[in-house]
């Protein structure tokens, strides 16, 4: 008998595609003969809408066109929050503008002198905002471009930038955030303001600020990636909860002495859900499905979300109202909505100062629903019968004598062909005394008003709002044995509050150790049963189960600025520049540095440490500080951080990262060229098969 051919159960791809087109007598891949036919960006409605509705000049309407047609640029912003900044942006200066200067003259082959300069985002804070004209397609799908591809994807995993689009940076701005604030994002997902939030809670320096981020969004699986976003910028101060928007619970926290009061909060965005059309450069599927049914749809939703947030906003806080919409009806409709149902208790602000430089039209004051097939109406008495559930008494515009009660003119309104952005519409609101919602006569004549806490009409949610079921948030009680170990281990100051550990499991081995700051603590324990919460604090501590060691507990990265300032000097390391870069070089764990072969000074350091997880501190004589976890071994020496961060250390020292810069381009060649020898050696294999068979 012929020998039989023997086939691995993993076999390369583009081998056997390339086997399975010689079966078929074809050379290379069949394609097709048209490419897929780009979305065509017109839609004659959206046209006559916004033209009638004279959204901008009538001078500007073929630039204004021209450019919601076209593709949007990308952006991104550097963490003001974190301590080495300012050294990032000057390396993004001098060095990755460079490369991003001779990538793009090669990307375009139009040579260096008319490369777009890089542009600075001047209404945004310490020149931490660019913006390149590039789209992402262009940084995506083009290998001149990898290494900009590979620089944002880590600096932005390690927490240093965000990749946001311009607009989308300004209502965290203009809502001119404190440490000391207690903020709610009530549709915050997917997260980019909500990390705005949180970097500015944090912008005092301060790692545990005594306020608050609470992100809520009203999609579970959304949640999730308000998670990521806060792990990113790893903040013990930041909250995640699910639930709906229009119908927030009231929550409760103790006071000072022990009693419950209503929770309020200092600062409120309300980033609705929208229609959208200000996106529709990066979301040009837009284009196909626009019509006016959405924004009418959508105005009782938004209108609700408003209301709730300036029920639970405290008096003097302020509000931020934000679509990504261009349509009055859900802008300047929904507002004029709530000033008209809550009185003066509401007021819109001037925010224009806050963004001194941004480019920018004042809301609209008049404007006229329509219908689908573009049915204009000045007045609710000219809406036919069958629309009146559609269009609402409230979707017009005030009278003419009221107008400048409201101040619609204070809001911002962002088109596209100001700055080369996105759509977007901004309203700062204060609250100058409750809401008539929030007080209601009461029976007890020696009590005249009674504070009406009571839960907003709740309605029965939908599917998606279950989600999963959570893992408990279990905060220690002062009773826990681990902690015992854990403080005499890392020598932990008397200010530090176990109480603010919390754990995942209430039995068992307790793998992670959480660090809440205390007002959250204060928000869980009593809310419990009002509301899903789903993340809070940030990873201190992770189980280490090696033998021999004193303490069962190792530092984690993510949570070290939080702890840092609790631990004491006998379980930290000073450590110079080479023998970091040393450190971080090193790609295989199981052979970390050996102690011995790091400089005098570091050994000094080092030695004295007993075997375990420690700080290891650098101190740059350009200013350049910066703390990661390391691990002492018996001879050795190792840093505990991930790929992302190590590639933004070695960045900031100055040191090459070359090793790190993956192009795919090259990788998918290299892998075509193997399956090719692959599926030639294998097709020699059969015929050789074959020759055996036949003698």
């Amino acid at each position: 008998m012929g020998k039989k051919r023997q086939f691995t159960n993993k076999q390369n791809p583009f081998a056997k595609k390339k086997r399975d087109l010689k079966e078929r007598g074809q050379t290379e891949s069949v394609r097709r003969e048209k490419p897929y036919e780009d979305i065509v960006r017109k839609n004659e409605s959206f046209e006559a809408y916004y033209k009638h509705l004279n959204v901008c000049k009538p001078e500007e309407w073929d630039e204004f066109m021209g450019k919601m047609q076209s593709n949007l640029p990308v952006t991104f912003r550097i963490t003001g929050s974190k301590s080495q900044a300012h050294t990032l942006l000057k390396i993004i200066k001098d060095q990755f503008f460079t490369e991003y200067r001779r990538a793009v003259a090669e990307f375009r082959e139009s040579g260096e002198g008319v490369v777009p300069e890089p542009k600075c985002l001047t209404w945004y804070p310490n020149e931490f905002a660019w913006q390149l004209e590039l789209s992402r397609k262009d940084i995506r799908r083009s290998e001149p471009l990898y290494k900009l591809h590979n620089f944002l994807i880590a600096e932005t995993g390690s927490g240093n930038i965000s990749r946001q689009e311009a607009v989308s940076m300004i209502p965290p701005l203009v809502l001119s955030v404190e440490p000391h604030h207690k903020v709610l994002d009530m549709c915050a997902a997917p997260g980019s303001k909500t990390a705005q939030l949180i970097e500015a809670l944090h912008a005092g320096g301060d790692a545990l600020p005594t306020g608050f981020v609470m992100a809520n969004d009203i999609d579970n699986n959304r949640c999730y990636m308000l998670v990521h976003q806060a792990k990113r910028l790893a903040s013990a101060s930041c909250l995640v909860v699910n639930a709906d928007s229009s119908v927030f619970p009231s929550l409760k926290v103790k006071n000072e002495s022990g009693e419950l009061v209503p929770l309020k909060y200092d600062r409120i965005l309300c980033d609705v859900p929208c229609s959208g059309d200000g996106t529709l450069r990066k979301n040009p599927d837009i284009w196909t499905k626009w019509n006016m049914g959405h924004a009418c749809n959508l105005h009782g939703l938004q209108y609700r979300i408003v209301k709730r947030g300036a029920e639970l906003l405290e008096v003097g806080g302020k509000l931020v109202y934000s679509t990504c919409s261009l349509n009055p009806i859900e802008n300047e409709a929904v507002l004029h909505h709530l000033l008209a149902e809550t009185g003066d208790a509401m007021e819109i602000v001037d925010a224009s100062h806050l963004v001194p430089t941004l480019k920018h039209s004042p809301g609209m004051t008049y404007w006229e629903p329509a219908t689908k097939d573009m049915k204009f109406y000045k007045s609710f008495a000219e809406v036919p019968e069958n629309y009146r559930t559609v269009i609402r008494p409230l979707m017009f515009p005030p009278a003419p004598e009221d107008v400048a009660k409201f101040n619609l003119d204070r809001c911002i309104r962002v088109l596209p062909h100001q700055q080369n952005t996105g759509g977007f519409f901004i309203a700062l609101l204060e609250k100058k005394k409750k809401l008539p919602s929030e007080v209601e006569p009461s029976e007890n004549a020696a009590d005249e008003v009674k504070t009406c806490e009571a839960e907003p009409p709740q309605k029965k949610q939908k599917r998606y709002h279950r989600g999963f079921k959570e893992d408990p948030f279990v905060f220690f009680d002062g009773k826990e044995d681990i902690f015992d170990s854990i403080k005499s281990f890392y020598q932990l100051n008397d200010t530090f509050n176990p109480l603010n550990l919390l754990t995942r499991c209430r039995e068992g081995k307790k793998k992670n150790i959480y660090f809440s700051a205390e007002i959250l603590r204060n928000i869980v324990t009593t809310n419990e049963n009002k509301i899903k919460f789903i993340n809070l604090g940030v990873k201190a501590f992770a189980r280490c189960d090696n033998r021999n060691m004193v303490c069962d507990f190792r530092l984690a990265q993510e949570g070290l600025e939080s702890v840092n300032g609790f631990i004491g000097v006998g379980r930290r390391a000073r450590i110079v520049k080479d023998d970091l870069i040393k450190l971080l070089s090193n790609n295989d764990p199981t052979r970390p540095p050996e102690i011995e072969g790091l400089s005098e000074d570091t050994q000094t350091n080092v030695t004295v440490l007993e075997p375990g997880s420690c700080v290891l501190e650098y101190r740059g004589e350009d200013g350049l500080e910066m703390d990661l976890v390391g691990w002492r071994g018996t001879k050795s020496l190792r840093a505990y951080v991930d790929q992302h961060d190590t590639v933004h250390m070695l960045r900031l020292l100055g040191a090459d990262v070359s090793k790190y810069e993956k192009n795919k381009f090259e990788d998918n060649r290299a892998a075509e060229a193997e399956a090719e020898a692959e599926a030639e050696a294998e097709g020699q294999e059969e015929v050789k098969v074959e020759v055996e068979e036949a003698a």
